[in-house]
């Protein structure tokens, strides 16, 4: 079976991971260099055992375009920044897992990557992902 697991995180954490102050807590290069060393051996255990489809980790909410059918059903397109406090989607692994209790050992997993002190883990969703039926052409 396939599962999705989505982390989050505002534009305050990602301003925090480059070093602005936005009031949340601030990362130092040895916090940045912690982090991405505990994703990067994760991905490639997951890859390693064949349970690796995909994961990335995705841009900062300033950087996105929302896009949505305006008055009219004319299509409305806003930029980002958005509030400090909306949480988005940040990055997502798409994994091949027996069942989801292995999913979910993995989710477990994800939130023991280090962050600095105080600044927390948000949840990590875990979805299925069904098999579509044939499209027929």
């Amino acid at each position: 079976m396939k599962y999705m697991l989505m982390i989050q995180a505002s534009q305050a954490h990602y301003d925090a991971m480059n070093g602005k102050d936005s009031g949340a807590v601030r990362w130092t290069e040895a916090d940045l260099k912690a982090m991405f060393r505990f994703m990067g051996d994760l991905n490639a255990e997951l890859a390693a055992n064949g349970e690796m489809i995909d994961g990335q980790g995705l841009s900062e909410p300033a950087q996105a375009r929302v896009v949505t059918l305006g008055e009219g059903g004319v299509p409305a397109v806003v930029d980002g920044p958005y509030g400090e406090t909306e949480e988005v989607l940040c990055g997502y692994w798409l994994l091949e897992c027996a069942s989801l209790e292995r999913a979910t050992e993995i989710a477990q997993r994800i939130l023991r990557c280090p962050v600095p002190e105080g600044a927390g883990h948000g949840p990590v969703t875990i979805r299925s992902v069904p098999e579509a039926p044939p499209c027929d052409a």
